[in-house]
């Protein structure tokens, strides 16, 4: 008995060390099939590496004379197979037609144990079984690999614009049935799961915002409970920054108003984009073409000098292919309005009038004068409770009671919103010293006086002798003197002055 067990013993040791070799080696030259999924579009690399056993018998490099060949199974490993891609001892290359140059190795060298396929970008036809032979020192190692690829489709397709109608859609080459498709944006499930989760699949935005882009994974729930999701990454055609951007400038300083892409899709040249600026002020439109910029997607229009005349709404439109987008920028323009104009006397009463056009109503003003301390006659916040009686559309108003030569310089009115301060106006204001005047003395006064009073005497005079003269002259005076009688005394005085003008004349 005891020759017969010891025999029996060896035999069963002998089956399982050779069992244990023969498992070892079919480990080693078989791989176990995998599974991956991946998304249409995106790139994928389908695993194959020989075991770092295997690598330490070849002393950590594979010699010249290695081979590589992946072929493609329809759906199973039964199925008819096609080449994909083989690469042979002299390292010569083929590959198939359909998948040029869609496909090529990790390691084109195939001496590092990497014979990986790698398929960029993939297709939905791309689907299916794939297995890889690599043969090198009379050895042979395959490798399998199930590749399953997960469709989105847009509807419209990209690039998908601001305030359009979109619709994401989600399906996939798994054969089982499907229960549930839900969509996840940034990780969360969307606003609410009734909609985002759902047979259909079929994701509908309404009208979509520059919030909506980012990631969104997809989510697929077989009967099996084979549960499968793929991530888009959702980009939005639109502009940066706020949706109504206003721009605060001075009056006389230059402005820039921004008209930024969110981005530029790839499939799209420079020289496919266009952008188009136009301002409606008086009555005429104003046109201005921008050229695009090739590193930040802007598009900005610059004015060198600003008035009110300026302020209003600009739009910039940029095309992009066939598609058109706009958006409306408004530029409000601070000014300053004295109520004295050019410059002050000092002691005057002056008003200073911050006023700004188009504003968005929770604007604030304040006055600063720059260079010196704020002091009750240097810095008033002005509110519509400083207007005494003006119009709260003038603006905020900044008093100074009477002028002084500390106020000369420059004055700032400074705009203010809850993001914080959005622009100002300066005003330099100059000032002109009072002229004096002195009193006037006695003595020129007095000579003043007696020069009046000489003047008035000598135009008495004149007027005095030139009626007396007009009324001796006349005939009429004579005739009347005879008719009506003239008395004693005024006669005697005639013929005395006739007899002596008589014997002037002899």
């Amino acid at each position: 008995m005891r020759p017969v067990s010891l025999v029996l013993f060896l035999t069963f040791a002998l089956l399982a060390f050779s069992a244990g070799h023969i498992l070892a080696g079919l480990a080693e030259g078989e791989s176990r099939e995998q599974k991956m999924w991946v998304r249409e579009g995106s790139s994928a690399v389908l695993p194959c590496h020989l075991s770092p056993r295997k690598m330490r018998k070849s002393l950590k490099q594979l010699p010249d004379k290695t081979s590589v060949q992946w072929k493609r199974h329809g759906g199973s490993v039964h199925q008819e197979s096609h080449g994909v891609l083989e690469v042979g001892y002299s390292g010569l290359q083929k590959t198939a037609l359909l998948m040029k140059p869609r496909v090529s190795l990790q390691d084109s060298a195939l001496h590092n144990g990497n014979f990986s396929l790698r398929i960029d970008p993939v297709r939905s036809e791309d689907a299916g079984l794939y297995e890889a032979r690599v043969e090198y020192n009379s050895e042979v190692h395959s490798c399998h690999v199930e590749l399953g690829v997960i469709t989105v489709t847009l509807s419209p397709p990209n690039p998908v614009e601001e305030n359009e109608l979109l619709l994401m859609s989600c399906n996939s080459s798994y054969r089982g049935s499907l229960v549930e498709i839900c969509w996840f944006h940034n990780g969360d499930l969307g606003p609410t799961s009734r909609t985002f989760c759902s047979l259909s699949g079929a994701l509908s935005i309404l009208r979509p915002a520059m919030s909506d882009a980012g990631s969104w994974r997809c989510q697929l729930r077989y009967s099996d409970n084979e549960i499968i999701s793929a991530t888009y990454d959702l980009q939005i055609l639109g502009f940066d920054g706020p949706t109504n951007p206003v721009v605060y400038a001075a009056a006389g300083s230059a402005a820039h108003l921004p008209c930024s892409l969110s981005y530029l899709p790839s499939s799209f040249q420079m020289n496919m984009v266009t952008a188009h600026w136009s301002h409606l002020a008086g009555g005429h439109l104003q046109d201005w073409d921008i050229f695009p910029n090739l590193s930040n997607r802007s598009f900005p229009l610059h004015l060198p000098v600003v008035g009110p005349g300026d302020a209003g709404q600009y739009r910039c439109a940029v095309s992009v292919s066939h598609k058109t987008i706009s958006r409306e920028v408004t530029l409000a323009v601070v000014t300053v309005t004295p109520s004295i104009q050019g410059p002050v006397s000092e002691g005057s009463r002056l008003l200073l009038i911050c006023s700004l056009t188009h504003s968005r109503g929770h604007e604030h003003f304040q006055w600063k004068h720059l260079g010196s301390v704020p002091t009750k006659s240097k810095l008033a916040v002005a509110t519509p409770q400083n207007l005494e009686g003006s119009s709260a559309q003038m603006g905020p108003i900044l008093k100074i009671p009477r002028v002084s030569q500390k106020d000369t310089g420059t004055w700032e009115c400074s705009v203010y919103g809850p993001e914080g301060q959005l622009g100002g106006v300066e005003y330099e204001l100059q000032i002109t010293s009072a002229q004096v005047s002195s009193p006037p003395g006695i003595f020129s006064g007095q000579v003043t006086f007696g020069l009046t009073l000489t003047l008035f005497l000598l135009l008495a005079v004149c007027v005095v002798a030139l009626a007396l003269q007009k009324r001796a002259q006349t005939p009429a005076f004579s005739a009347l003197e005879g008719m009506i009688g003239v008395p004693g005394p005024w006669k005697s005085m005639k013929e005395n002055q006739k007899g002596k003008i008589q014997q002037t004349e002899c």
